[in-house]
């Protein structure tokens, strides 16, 4: 008798003693369970051996994902530009929010993309586990490639995005200058923290239900505090007149520290008297914020990863 028939019969036995429990029966057979969590230097080097598993799953989901409309793939530049357009009217012309901010609309653009970016990250991610039951009950991989893959398909939306976002910025008379070198970096740090973001809410969006009812509110009541459509410095403290450290929270926020370094790279003009200047601790937000959520989401999803696809 072989030694894993020799395992399950004395399984059934109940152990040789009688009462040995089964995780020692298993170790003294050396048996792993089937769905084991590797440890995390093994499960990362796994993600790796998977990734042209997980760059061709993004693409065809973005090859697919319009193919039932008739403008297709337009989608997804459209929607980020009638949200613009809507915005535009309502808090730039009707509200007079662009009064105070000189070409309201590359700042808006800006704002719009670069905020839409991780907002549907997010929204994407908290669906990656749930929405993939059937594939991961039916394979052996390791589950955070469903995150990661949902996460690329946005930036290659992005990519498609980004183009459009320039040749409008340029259609407004702001000309490309040295600093549009800092572009991919600023693109690469949202992109790392967007990652770590979108791991956390796949964890959390496989085990709470409610969670993609609650998502739009979170997202909108983010979107509104990243100051998309309005300055920070100039509605916080200028207009509202709150102290300084209330604007320097709201730069703090990962959303809005990575729109205002963008826009720092994206608006400049000639005139010396205008110009979108954030803090320094802007740059440092967007570093930290990326380091700490790229880690932190990896762990976090890791640690849960045998319950995945469970119940």
């Amino acid at each position: 008798m072989s030694q894993p028939e020799s395992a399950v019969a004395d399984a059934q036995a109940g152990g040789r003693s009688g009462q040995e429990p089964l995780a020692k029966l298993a170790k003294r057979y050396g048996l792993r369970r089937a769905i084991a969590r590797p440890r995390f230097p093994v499960y990362l080097r796994q993600l790796w051996q998977r990734r042209h598993f997980i760059l061709t799953y993004a693409t065809s989901r973005n090859v697919t994902k319009y193919s039932s409309s008739a403008l297709g793939q337009l989608w997804q530049v459209l929607t980020p530009l009638l949200n613009a357009a809507i915005y535009f009217l309502m808090f730039g012309l009707i509200l007079g929010g662009s009064k105070d901010i000189k070409n309201y609309p590359a700042f808006l653009l800006t704002g719009m993309f670069i905020f839409t970016f991780t907002q549907r990250t997010v929204t994407a991610g908290a669906k990656s586990i749930s929405g993939n039951l059937s594939m991961i009950r039916a394979l052996h991989f390791p589950r955070a490639s469903l995150p990661l893959a949902y996460t690329i398909q946005e930036l290659q939306q992005l990519a498609i995005s980004m183009g459009v976002l320039l040749t409008l910025v340029v259609a407004t008379q702001e000309w490309p200058t040295w600093h549009w070198l800092m572009i991919p970096v600023v693109l690469a740090l949202q992109t790392m923290f967007n990652i770590g973001a979108g791991l956390v809410i796949a964890r959390l969006g496989a085990t709470m239900r409610d969670l993609n009812q609650l998502l739009p509110f979170i997202t909108r009541t983010w979107l509104y505090a990243s100051g998309v459509f309005f300055s920070i410095q100039d509605k916080v403290v200028g207009s509202a007149e709150l102290p300084q450290w209330v604007a320097n929270v709201m730069y703090l926020n990962p959303a809005a520290s990575y729109i205002e370094w963008m826009r720092e790279i994206l608006i400049k003009t000639h005139n010396e008297d205008y110009g979108h200047h954030p803090p320094t601790m802007v740059w440092v937000s967007c570093v930290s914020w990326a380091v700490f959520a790229l880690g932190f989401g990896f762990w976090y999803f890791w640690r849960a990863e045998e319950r995945y696809g469970r119940g």
